[in-house]
């Protein structure tokens, strides 16, 4: 079963992941695959804290920032894997440069060796995602997806930013196709807007 998990920030999207997929595993492998790549205090604060979430539930963590579908090889076909989470992977994939808190880096090279503008109108990372991401669909025994819903406010922002946004929505509409069942938290309330348990 492939489940996507949507919602605002801080809405207890992992928490509620990390259940769902101890639950599909039935006790076989599960694997938790962190994307995030952190950046500041706040983020391994909340690095941390999932972290202790997960601590006694046997998953077994890998790190995979980019090129999801290397999770699958890393760990077999034969597991439960949540994807913690889009949101990440595409920041990673578009912006491909190390220092990530380095302001106004332009004319980075990416792994291809092209060259993104900040990550403006950069189709080709949606596609290394959206790859990745079919090979855990179609290999992996259950897979969680773990996004943020950040695409739908009225505020206009500026171009890389709009960019990101659309290439996010992009990814979690293929997503959102591709997976039994989809979920939204928000404030509290559990939507299921597709499928269900």
């Amino acid at each position: 079963m492939n489940v996507l998990i949507s919602g605002g920030c801080k809405n207890g999207k992992t928490g509620f992941a990390l259940k769902t997929a101890d639950r599909l595993a039935c006790g076989k492998n599960k694997y938790y695959v962190a994307t995030m790549i952190p950046c500041d205090d706040e983020d391994r604060d909340r690095i941390n804290r999932h972290i202790a979430e997960r601590a006694d539930m046997g998953f077994k963590t890998l790190e995979v920032s980019r090129n999801i579908g290397s999770c699958i090889e890393m760990a077999g076909e034969n597991g439960t894997f949540l994807i913690d989470s889009i949101t990440a992977l595409l920041l990673n994939e578009m912006f491909s440069f190390n220092n990530r808190e380095a302001e106004n880096v332009e004319g980075t090279k990416n792994d291809e060796g092209t060259e993104d503008s900040n990550g403006t109108e950069n189709n080709e990372a949606v596609a290394r995602c959206i790859r990745g991401l079919k090979k855990i669909l179609e290999k992996a025994r259950n897979a969680v997806f773990v996004t943020d819903y950040i695409y739908s406010d009225a505020v206009r922002y500026d171009a890389v930013t709009e960019n990101y946004r659309a290439s996010l929505a992009a990814i979690d509409r293929f997503l959102a196709k591709e997976c039994d069942v989809v979920i939204e938290l928000c404030a509290g309330a559990r939507f299921e807007h597709k499928g269900g348990f």
